[in-house]
């Protein structure tokens, strides 16, 4: 199997930490974080990535959903591998249940080092906001953005010195007045990704010519609806 994956670099620190430990030979091809503030770029310049690829049988896409950047995804010459994920978080928790479930006692906002070491972050907007509007000012647009969260969720996902991010982040929560929490993330998903162990559940994989759909992704059913409501539907029937 001859395979090339393509990643953000905001997760480069776990992905270089899952190919270790899988003793991964699989090349990586790093997208720029930025880029992730605007979706529609970002699925061209992964499509221009793709396009660029040749001589291989697989492309892992190690990306989650992202605001649509995926869908409409395609090449005519292998296949595409997806983990069947909403977003990085999930990526990095091993997958959108346990993101679920953390949600469910109490919505967080999540950091990592790579999150951090983006130009444009959570801290470096409140910053740049604390310098354009004042303190006052900044408090309260931060508490109409944030209201619905509680925590600030720092994810050990054990690729580097947890220790040295922590004080910066209990900064963080400090100033947007949020519970500062670690909770531990899994390399899982990249694990398997590099590893082919492309199971049915946990990833999707496109054929060649066909376009990555909401319905391939698993995010909507055949019948138009997401999987989870059909699942209340037939649980309430």
């Amino acid at each position: 199997m001859k395979a090339i994956a393509l990643a953000c670099e905001t997760i480069a620190d776990e992905v270089r930490l899952a190919a270790r430990e899988t003793r991964s030979t699989i090349p990586i091809c790093w997208v720029e974080s930025g880029m992730h503030n605007y979706p529609i770029q970002l699925k061209q310049h992964i499509q221009a990535e793709i396009n660029r690829i040749e001589n291989v049988d697989h492309i892992l896409l190690l990306f989650g959903y992202c605001g649509n950047s995926l869908l409409g995804l395609k090449t005519d010459i292998c296949r595409l591998v997806i983990p069947k994920v909403d977003d990085c978080v999930s990526l990095l928790l091993g997958g959108n249940a346990q993101r679920n479930n953390l949600n469910d006692q109490a919505m967080g906002y999540y950091l990592t080092k790579g999150w951090l070491s983006h130009e444009y972050n959570l801290w470096s907007e409140y910053n740049y906001c604390l310098q354009k509007y004042g303190s006052e000012r900044t408090s309260r647009i931060y508490r109409v953005m944030l209201h619905n969260y509680k925590r600030l969720n720092v994810i050990n996902t054990g690729a580097y010195n947890l220790d040295d991010l922590l004080p910066l982040t209990g900064q963080i929560a400090r100033e947007l007045e949020l519970d500062h929490t670690v909770i531990d993330g899994s390399l899982d998903l990249l694990c398997q990704a590099l590893q082919g162990e492309w199971t049915n559940h946990r990833f999707v994989i496109i054929e060649p010519g066909e376009e990555v759909t909401m319905y391939n992704l698993g995010i909507l059913h055949e019948t138009g609806e997401p999987p989870w409501k059909l699942k209340m539907s037939r649980t309430s029937g």
